[in-house]
């Protein structure tokens, strides 16, 4: 199917795509990467008036870098870049391995990492291990200056974030994890290599002991979700396959979870616990 009409801008500078983000907010979609956009237009499911394409904006919100005891990752970081980066898999080894779980090289090339956060695709793999690492997420506007984002308070349902349509996400900061076990496991969908069910799991080790655990899963939820419920239960206990097999086994039995052709609602809870083991298990075995 052939996209609706629409206006086509493409800025050369942050300043200038707030200042259209202002003029033209709710009329208007911003195109990144587009690996979400351009099929969702195509099929007529999006039909914005107005596209304001950042492309331009990549030499100036792609990086990775460590400051102030976090790492920063610029929302036009492409999902390649993170695959590769040294900086990630020496300090934080989850990105990398999300990343490298994503479509095919062709999306990991051009696919960014602020437009898997903003388009608030359920089974998406990066919002929760975002969620997991404690993510802050920066948000820049016009009128409104810069805000920061708890991750935790940025999803509100399928394909539906807090930023304002004025708003532009600009970067992505968590706490350094370096030192912590990490690991993300995923039922994929053969197809589309999103997530049917995702676990992240990133937590430190104290005498043998869980420390400071999260947990998310992706593609569980109408969103990303932290499980609080296996967080209470290894947090201060023993590293073992008895400990782990009860924090996991019901750890989903209560989510409002999806039921879709990949997975009823029952078939998911299962899995969620399956791939929180799996995960937390991988974790562990890292050196």
């Amino acid at each position: 199917m052939i996209p609706g009409a629409f206006d086509y801008f493409a800025p050369t500078t942050l300043d200038e795509t707030l200042e259209m983000l202002e003029q033209h907010g709710d009329s208007a979609k911003i195109l990144a990467g587009g690996h979400s956009l351009i099929p969702a237009m195509r099929l007529r499911l999006a039909q914005p008036e107005k596209i304001i394409d950042i492309a331009a904006l990549r030499s100036s919100l792609s990086y990775i870098k460590e400051e102030g005891g976090n790492i920063a990752i610029g929302a036009m970081t492409p999902y390649y870049d993170i695959e590769v980066s040294d900086l990630l898999k020496e300090r934080c080894p989850i990105l990398p391995e999300a990343t490298s779980l994503i479509g095919d090289p062709q999306v990991r090339n051009w696919g960014t990492i602020g437009g898997s956060v903003v388009h608030a695709d359920p089974s998406s793999d990066l919002p929760a291990v975002l969620m997991a690492l404690g993510a802050e997420l920066v948000v820049k506007s016009k009128s409104g200056g810069e805000r920061v984002v708890p991750i935790d308070e940025f999803f509100v349902t399928i394909l539906t974030t807090t930023i304002e349509p004025n708003e532009l996400l600009t970067e992505i900061r968590f706490p350094n994890p370096a030192g912590k076990k990490t690991s993300y496991q995923k039922l994929a969908n053969k197809a589309s290599h999103y997530a049917v069910v995702g676990a992240a799991v990133v937590f430190g080790t104290n005498n043998g002991m869980f420390s400071d655990i999260k947990v998310a899963f992706s593609g569980l939820a109408a969103t990303p979700l932290r499980s609080e419920l296996v967080e209470n239960a290894l947090n201060g206990k023993s590293q073992d396959d008895a400990t782990i097999e009860a924090a996991c086994k019901d750890c989903a039995v209560d989510v409002d979870a999806l039921a879709d052709l990949h997975g009823s609602q029952q078939y998911r809870r299962a899995m969620a616990a399956v791939y929180a083991k799996r995960a937390i298990k991988a974790a562990m075995s890292q050196n």
